[in-house]
């Protein structure tokens, strides 16, 4: 579903407003064009921007210390329940890992879906860890809780803009 559009947008972003809220709440957001993804990494906190002035707000995990970063990339990829490899950095951290944990299996770190971010080194996805969502807790990536990835899966399309901020 796209839900970008010149014609049809506000009943769109209103049909998104609809939603029941699991770990997520509507909040009054500006300076993002409606469809953008804004992560802020010190609150914790993405924002789906649904409609000028209103953005859903998902509490998440973001990197641990000397693993954040910052700037402006694009959904790249959409995946349900993807095979996860990890990169060398967390294969070096944790050499027992497995070269490919396969998608849907609890070991899976991926969780439920996956938007792969231009670049290819970072992610937005579920978790199999829920007691990390509000945490510093990754090597980068940007964990959701299962259900809220779905619901963001849903909502964006792949050339999705993704803001990081500090």
């Amino acid at each position: 579903m796209k839900i970008v559009m010149a014609a049809g947008a506000a009943s769109v972003a209103l049909a998104l407003l609809a939603v029941p809220a699991k770990s997520r709440e509507i909040v009054s957001f500006s300076g993002y064009a409606p469809g953008t993804v804004v992560v802020r990494t010190k609150e914790r906190r993405l924002y789906f921007v649904a409609r000028e002035g209103v953005a859903l707000r998902y509490r998440v995990a973001v990197g641990r210390p000397g693993k954040q970063w910052r700037g402006i990339t694009h959904i790249d990829g959409k995946y349900v329940r993807p095979a996860w490899s990890p990169p060398a950095e967390v294969k070096r951290d944790n050499p027992h890992l497995p070269d490919v944990i396969p998608g849907g299996v609890p070991q899976n770190p991926m969780g439920e879906r996956a938007l792969t971010l231009t670049g290819d080194e970072y992610a937005i996805h579920g978790t199999n860890r829920p007691d990390s969502i509000g945490r510093f807790a990754s090597y980068g990536c940007i964990r959701m809780h299962n259900t809220d990835i779905i619901d963001l899966f849903d909502r964006v399309t792949v050339g999705t803009p993704v803001v990081v901020l500090p």
